[in-house]
Order: structure tokens, then C-alpha cells, then sequence
């Protein structure tokens, strides 16, 4: 039995590209303490987000802050009066968004 050469390509270019199936993705998790909004941001292979933007936008996408993750990894912001949404958006294909009702006390 012989194998195709485009089966065979097909299943080496598979075997190649397989270690991009595993890329890390970015993940970020926020909370509340007292009256500020804290998330840290970072990815799937555990690595840290230093030096990131992390935005805060309202229910009608307008930005409402802007923050830098610090050396923790960590963006802190006022708790403002209306609902919103965060975005930590690390250049890869999908963006994280976390939303005010995804967020707890710590």
C-alpha cells in the first residue's frame, strides 16, 4: 500500500503545526475591593501580562478608563455608578472581556 503525496503532506504539515494547537491565550480575572475594580490579567501557560492596557467600557461601549497592568500583573480601577464591561486585549485573536455581573468581593 503506498501512501499519496498529498496525504502525506497533508499529515506532515499536520505533525508540524501541531505545537500552535497548544498556544497560550490570554485569561483575566477581576474582582471588587471596597470601592476599586482589580483584575489580573495573564495567560493560559501561566505566564504574566506586565505592562498591558486593560479598559473599562459602559453598557454603550464607551470608554469609560483606561489602566496598565503593573509588575502583578494587576490593573486597578475606580468603581464607577453605571455597569460595564472590562477588556484585556494582549494582540492575540480574542480579546477577554469580563462583565460587571462576573465580578465578586474577593
Amino acid at each position: 500500500m503506498t501512501i499519496k503525496p498529498t496525504v502525506f503532506a497533508f499529515s506532515l504539515m499536520t505533525g508540524l503545526f501541531s505545537s500552535a494547537a497548544s498556544a497560550h491565550f490570554p485569561l483575566m480575572n477581576c474582582w471588587f475591593e471596597s470601592d476599586k475594580v482589580a483584575c489580573e490579567a495573564g495567560y493560559s501557560d501561566a505566564s504574566t501580562a506586565v505592562d498591558y492596557a486593560v479598559n473599562m467600557y459602559d453598557y454603550d461601549d464607551n470608554l469609560i478608563a483606561k489602566g496598565m497592568t503593573d509588575k502583578r500583573s494587576i490593573a486597578e480601577f475606580s468603581k464607577p455608578d453605571t455597569d460595564f464591561y472590562l477588556v484585556f486585549d494582549a494582540g492575540h485573536e480574542n480579546p477577554v472581556e469580563v462583565d460587571v455581573v462576573e465580578i465578586s468581593e474577593k
